[in-house]
C-alpha cells in the first residue's frame, strides 16, 4: 500500500499544553492549530515528530476524550 507523504510547517506553530497539565508536568502532549490542520507534539521532544489531524479528526478525537474514549483489548 503507497501512503501519500505531505509535509507541514511548523516553525510557526505556536503550541499550548492542556489546561488539565500540572505547571511542571514533562510529559505532556502539546497541540497547534494552524491552517486546515491540528499539530500534536510530545512536549518532551519539542523537535520531535508530530502527528497531524484535519479538524474532524481532532474533533472527534477530542470528544471521544471527554466521553471516556475506549479500552483496547
Amino acid at each position: 500500500m503507497e501512503t501519500e507523504e505531505f509535509r507541514v510547517d511548523l516553525t510557526r506553530a505556536v503550541w499550548r499544553k492542556s489546561s488539565r497539565s500540572g505547571p511542571n508536568c514533562d510529559n505532556c502532549v502539546e497541540v497547534a492549530q494552524l491552517a486546515g490542520v491540528v499539530a500534536v507534539r510530545d512536549s518532551k521532544d519539542p523537535t520531535g515528530p508530530a502527528l497531524i489531524f484535519d479538524p474532524r479528526e481532532w474533533a472527534a478525537f477530542v470528544g471521544g476524550a471527554r466521553v471516556g474514549g475506549f479500552v483496547a483489548s
